[in-house]
């Protein structure tokens, strides 16, 4: 069976990838782990010209092909507005590509994976819609559709994953949509990376956050609690990294608070170089107010053994209820400087978070992964041969 891929996920022009293209996140780890299911996979997404990204990832898989639609224009309401316009340009491409397509997955939430699930859907192609945002809270009219159309869709061909995990099924109204987790690291990565570890001894703490740099990541909430721990740990340090709309703001505030030297910024920066600096800090923090799905660097984080602080959103508090971290009930700069306090004043305590932290992340690799949607579309489609 050939599979369609249809995303948001904006790509670009590489040289260095078979496919042509490259991107990056978690998105060309699952496209190459779920290629591998099938017997070529088309990948329908926005690109751009060739460029070079910091951290980008080559777009490849087993009998790959990328097929490029041009990047609708803005963000928010202007990009709603620019859509008809965008439509005029590529509807063509993306009912070509729906028509011929055996079988269907479309990414959302995002506008290009919505009109493949809906052109599948209408087409009556075998379905697989994997929703990779905030299944538990719905605030805007799409995420109330997106829902709506999953659970009233579930069964038969259409296979509907919801991204996050409980021991609750992910819809009452239907049983047949299903939770999913997420990652993007490999089995012989979780084993490299697993590693126990003791809590620091030296005044210095190394606390890091992995994100999109956003007001809703927390990240501004993370600078100021260091004044609040810098007097008892005079050599704490709090390593940022990614990129984002608010970096500019988050420096300012660590230079208004004094904080230059404690607060090290560094940017965007490639899948080895996360987890070679996840494995030298000592605590990972994400005050998160966003509208998480499964966020993967908190994955990443407990892999390398690091005790988790964190907000009770989405999957979080399934993920740490193993005991590997602590969930905060509130966002502020005194909830996190405390729990990190909980997290270092009992040598023991901070061990056992770290072995839980690498047991946990042991049952989420991405050959798991791609073995549970294997198993659902064996069920709801057709046997199949896995090609690695």
């Amino acid at each position: 069976m050939k599979l369609t891929v249809f995303s948001h996920k904006c790509c670009w022009s590489s040289a260095a990838a078979r496919s042509g293209y490259a991107t990056n996140g978690g998105f060309p780890f699952q496209i190459k782990a779920l290629s591998e299911l099938f017997e070529a996979t088309r990948v329908v997404v926005p690109c751009i010209g060739s460029s070079r990204h910091p951290g980008e990832v080559p777009l490849i898989g087993h009998n790959l092909t990328v097929v490029p639609l041009t990047v609708p224009l803005g963000t928010g309401a202007r990009r709603k507005l620019a859509l008809p316009f965008w439509l005029l340009r590529n509807g063509t491409t993306l009912l070509r590509e729906a028509l011929q397509a055996q079988a269907v997955h479309a990414v959302i939430p995002g506008d290009i994976g919505t009109f493949g699930m809906l052109l599948a859907w209408g087409l009556r192609k075998p379905l697989l819609v994997r929703h990779c945002g905030n299944w538990l809270v719905q605030r805007t009219a799409a995420e109330h559709f997106w829902r709506w159309f999953m659970e009233r869709s579930a069964g038969g061909r259409n296979i509907m994953l919801a991204t996050g995990g409980g021991s609750s099924p992910p819809s009452r109204l239907n049983e047949r949509v299903h939770w999913v987790f997420s990652t993007s690291l490999t089995a012989e990565e979780l084993a490299a990376c697993a590693s126990v570890r003791d809590a620091p001894t030296d005044g210095g703490p190394q606390l890091i956050t992995v994100s999109r740099q956003i007001r809703e990541k927390g990240t501004e909430i993370a600078i100021r609690s260091l004044s609040l721990l810098v007097d008892q740990y005079p050599r704490v340090r709090l390593h940022v990294v990614g990129d984002g709309p608010d970096l500019v703001d988050l420096r300012r505030v660590a230079a208004e608070l004094g904080l230059e030297r404690q607060v090290i910024f560094h940017g965007q920066v490639g899948h080895d170089e996360v987890l070679r600096l996840l494995r030298s800090a000592d605590i990972f923090c994400l005050p998160t107010s966003a509208s998480e799905g499964f966020p993967k660097a908190v994955l990443e984080a407990l892999a390398c053994g690091l005790p988790v602080i964190t907000t009770r959103v989405s999957v979080l508090p399934h993920l740490l209820a193993t005991g590997c971290g602590v969930l905060l009930d509130q966002a502020s700069p005194e909830a996190l400087a405390r729990a990190v306090r909980v997290c270092l004043e009992e040598p023991s305590r901070y061990r056992a978070m770290s072995e839980r932290a690498v047991s946990t992340a042991r049952e989420h690799s991405i050959e798991g992964w791609r073995e549970t949607i294997g198993g659902f579309v064996c069920r709801a489609w057709a046997p199949l041969t896995v090609h690695e």
